[in-house]
């Protein structure tokens, strides 16, 4: 893979990143650090800011295909699934319908809980719930949080009823449909998956060791304090038992070419928990799938070159006559 073949040629490729979304700065990072790594690899690769530009331009660019380097609303719902699929240009990363699951919690959470996949209980919550009543059913602390936003933007661990009213208000900043969820003690891990030859593998798992255990926005994207440990510490069945729940999880939403779901290993008991799955994950100096890919062997420029060859449609084209 040093180089692209003819059998790999992509013709002209789109990075769209930038967006609109609330995670918008992390996207720019991650978009110009995939495109780089492409142009480094012999791909004639463009950014393309969806921010900044009418996505509607993007059939004007004929771009052959695209890698898609967005995060959160209308990069990663199925907003824009939904528009390459109408332009017939093939995209990287799960379609229409397992993005727009993927970036529900409440669905995915529903869909898992069908499945018989453990993950934490939880409360949709309005504007006239009965707060005692949740944390009567929930218990305390417990975590409020957006129900379509990702990077912990928007969420409270709230540690008595007195701070429930702000947490929901923070929340509905960024979402309409909030959630109160359960709050597990425990060990913070994440799970990369990475489609090959169609198939998709769980990659080695990441323990996440952030300062007073805050894993926040910045101690997620810009702190040099936060540890991320692959090997991730745990013995072979463990490790193993949890990957099988985290490509259960993927597979029950849809999910294709790759994803990364959180977890936590409960301390009482040794028990996991599937938290949310990342459809589109970050790609910058201190995101993890790049982590998990080169502790499988797989460098940052093999990946994004592994990711852009997975590319398609949720219906393949036809061939014209």
């Amino acid at each position: 893979m040093d180089k692209v073949t003819k059998k790999d040629s992509f013709g002209k490729v789109g990075v769209l990143y930038g967006g609109k979304s609330a995670e918008r700065e992390v996207s720019l990072i991650s978009g110009r650090a995939v495109c780089d790594a492409l142009k480094n690899r012999g791909v004639d690769a463009h950014l393309f800011d969806t921010g900044m530009n009418d996505p509607a331009c993007l059939q004007g660019e004929n771009f052959d295909r695209v890698f898609i380097a967005l995060h959160g609303r209308y990069g990663e719902d199925g907003c824009m699934q939904g528009m390459l699929e109408e332009m017939r240009i093939p995209y990287t990363g799960s379609g229409v319908l397992a993005s727009a699951m993927a970036m529900d919690k409440i669905m995915t959470k529903r869909l898992w809980q069908a499945e018989g996949l453990p993950t934490p209980r939880y409360v949709e919550l309005k504007a006239d719930s009965d707060f005692s009543e949740v944390i009567d059913r929930l218990g305390l602390p417990l975590i409020v949080k957006p129900a379509h936003e990702g990077s912990t933007l928007g969420l409270t661990k709230v540690k008595q009823i007195e701070q429930m009213a702000d947490a929901y208000a923070l929340a509905s900043k960024y979402d309409r449909s909030v959630l109160a969820e359960e709050f597990i003690d425990g060990m913070e891990l994440t799970c990369a998956i990475l489609e090959q030859d169609g198939k998709p593998q769980a990659l080695p798992l990441i323990r996440i060791v952030a300062p007073d255990s805050n894993y926040d926005y910045h101690n997620k994207y810009f702190s040099d304090k936060t540890q991320y440990l692959c090997p991730c510490g745990l013995d072979e069945a463990m490790e193993t038992r949890i990957q099988r729940y985290a490509l259960q999880g993927y597979e029950a939403l849809g999910c294709r070419g790759w994803g990364r779901i959180d977890v936590i290993l409960r301390t009482s008991d040794n028990e996991p928990f599937l938290l949310e799955l990342n459809s589109s994950p970050g790609m910058t100096g201190h995101s993890l799938v790049p982590l998990a890919a080169r502790q499988a062997g797989l460098g940052y420029e093999d990946l994004c070159l592994t990711l852009l060859r997975s590319a398609t449609l949720d219906h393949i084209k036809h061939k014209e006559s």
